[in-house]
């Protein structure tokens, strides 16, 4: 669960893995409104490593958290496709930088 702003609970329901995608589900509840919200993400991007399946959910949790910032909590649609970029995006803001001792090392075993 992650409360996104004022009284909006956003709260992660599943996923099914499809013929074509894995579709992720998210209830976001305001007050007494509760909206239903589907992701998706290629299979595709997930055999050619562009994506790790235990990432889906946060990769569709962000982009739903953009869509309902960017529209005031009501976004004009409840069904969203990740595209290649925001993969790219999300790889490059998540990939592990080696800190500076790592590079160090690396430095000493090359000598």
């Amino acid at each position: 669960r992650r409360q996104v702003s004022g009284n909006i609970l956003v709260q992660y329901a599943g996923c099914e893995a499809k013929t074509l995608v894995r579709e992720y589900t998210f209830n976001v509840r305001e007050e007494a409104e509760l909206r239903q919200f589907t992701l998706t993400i290629p299979n595709a991007a997930f055999v050619s490593h562009q994506a790790r399946y235990q990432d889906g959910p946060d990769i569709c949790s962000l982009k739903l958290q953009r869509e309902l910032a960017t529209y005031a909590n009501h976004p004009p649609q409840t069904n969203y496709k990740i595209t290649e970029a925001e993969l790219d995006d999300y790889r490059f803001e998540h990939t592990h930088k080696p800190g500076r001792n790592a590079l160090k090392r690396k430095a000493e075993r090359n000598l």
